[in-house]
């Protein structure tokens, strides 16, 4: 894909396809467990988008640069229409993809993303450089450990991630912004999940994307990762919502 790999995990099974987006700071591994619950009803395939996971790092990681990848991505496996889940920042990718694709994309969900960004950088900028040992990366990381664990590698230089700090700012960057009208072009169905304890998503503005397309809004007792938070209630209204609308993917 312009000459970069992306990397992805399919979890198998006979089911139709659901194509999962992760967010900044994570990687396709991360549904692991929502690919578990999901059972045999669906086959989960998560894609590590660029940047992250074991993908390629890229030279930009601005908005076309990702839907782009999403695109490419389904050519390559040969899915014409699929069912798309993102979180964070692939929640935004999704709902970008199924606006700008609508002819691909016969199911939507979109995890704890609004219509409106504004990505806040501490975090990504101070996030701890090489650490000797894993152990003390996860001291480090203090109560945000849990959530990143799933990218911890170690290099020859210590223990990080398979991410690059530099790099997920910029992207935190790009996705900081306005997108209203892509969320409103989408048109297949929609399923909006928000952390009712969300630092990243406002209830006031979920209720708003919601009643402006008319579409389904759960929120569930989390924080901003509804799936790490509650990974039993978040299958279960994922695979609820699925089966209702039929979000069957084809090759």
């Amino acid at each position: 894909m312009d000459g970069r790999r992306l990397s992805y995990l399919d979890f198998g099974g006979p089911g139709p396809v659901l194509v999962a987006l992760h967010g900044h700071f994570s990687e396709g591994a991360d549904f692991a467990p929502l690919a578990e619950k999901l059972g045999s009803a669906w086959r989960v395939i998560a894609l590590d988008q660029r940047g992250h996971g074991e993908s390629d790092r890229a030279g930009d990681y601005e908005r076309s640069g990702y839907v782009g990848d999403v695109r490419a991505f389904l050519d390559h496996l040969g899915l014409t229409r699929v069912a798309l889940l993102g979180h964070s920042l692939g929640g935004v990718n999704a709902y970008q993809f199924a606006a700008r694709h609508p002819g691909r994309v016969t199911a939507l969900v979109v995890e704890d993303a609004g219509a409106v960004c504004d990505i806040g950088l501490t975090f990504a900028k101070n996030l701890p450089p090489r650490v000797a040992t894993r152990d003390g990366l996860v001291e480090a990381l203090g109560a945000a450990a849990p959530y990143l664990e799933r990218t911890f590698r170690e290099r020859a230089e210590g223990w990080g991630f398979s991410f690059d700090a530099a790099d997920t700012v910029r992207s935190q960057q790009a996705l900081s912004g306005v997108h209203w009208h892509d969320w409103l072009s989408v048109r297949c169905p929609t399923l909006l999940v928000r952390g009712a304890h969300s630092d990243e998503l406002s209830a006031s503005h979920a209720r708003d994307m919601a009643a402006q397309r008319s579409v389904r809004l759960v929120e569930l007792p989390a924080g901003h990762v509804v799936h790490h938070d509650q990974p039993d209630a978040f299958a279960a209204c994922v695979g609820e919502f699925l089966a209702s609308v039929g979000g069957v993917a084809t090759l």
